[in-house]
């Protein structure tokens, strides 16, 4: 699938041929029961913080599928600054849960982050290229650990590791779903 893009909004894809739409069931979820509406399939997430191209002061970060991990590329700019000349961490953070969840999301899984622990290891700086890799650590039923990583482009240091734990939304879509 190198080079493929399987992702246009949030459309939820299947194989490596593209994304497909797949009905919602009629049946309430629990998380419905609960008072919390989980998106429905086929439903595009458009004004999403990261991915969203209807959003007007998002990253516009696109994903994709290479090689059993999800991958992507972030060059933060002057409007992501903390410190002067240092990105700020909940924009890695924010890069770095997207590409967990889009490993889970593009295999046709739904599912929400139940907690994420992120280490930074060096200051990312304005106009420096990114590379952004998440993958699946281990899984059990309905939870998902995984691993998202930041590296600089121009040299593969290292600039932040995520570990997170993510619920699936429905079990029944996440039994098709093949570890990477």
């Amino acid at each position: 699938m190198t080079g493929e893009r399987e992702k246009a909004g949030r459309t939820p894809a299947g194989g490596g041929d593209g994304a497909i739409e797949v009905g919602v069931s009629g049946r309430a979820s629990a998380e419905s029961r609960r008072g919390v509406n989980p998106p429905e399939r086929g439903v595009a997430a458009n004004k999403c913080f990261v991915c969203g191209p209807d959003n007007p002061i998002g990253l516009h970060l696109t994903f994709r599928l290479e090689d059993g991990v999800c991958v992507s590329e972030f060059t933060p700019g002057e409007n992501h600054e903390g410190y002067p000349g240092v990105i700020h961490g909940g924009m890695l953070y924010s890069a770095l849960d997207d590409v967990m969840a889009n490993w889970l999301y593009l295999r046709g899984a739904r599912a929400y982050t139940a907690k994420c622990e992120i280490r930074y290891r060096t200051p990312a700086r304005e106009g420096e290229k990114l590379e952004l890799v998440g993958r699946q650590t281990a899984r059990k039923r309905k939870l998902v650990e995984m691993e998202g990583i930041a590296k600089r482009a121009s040299d593969g240091e290292m600039v932040a590791i995520a570990n997170a734990t993510f619920v699936v939304i429905d079990e029944g879509e996440f039994a098709g779903v093949v570890g990477g």
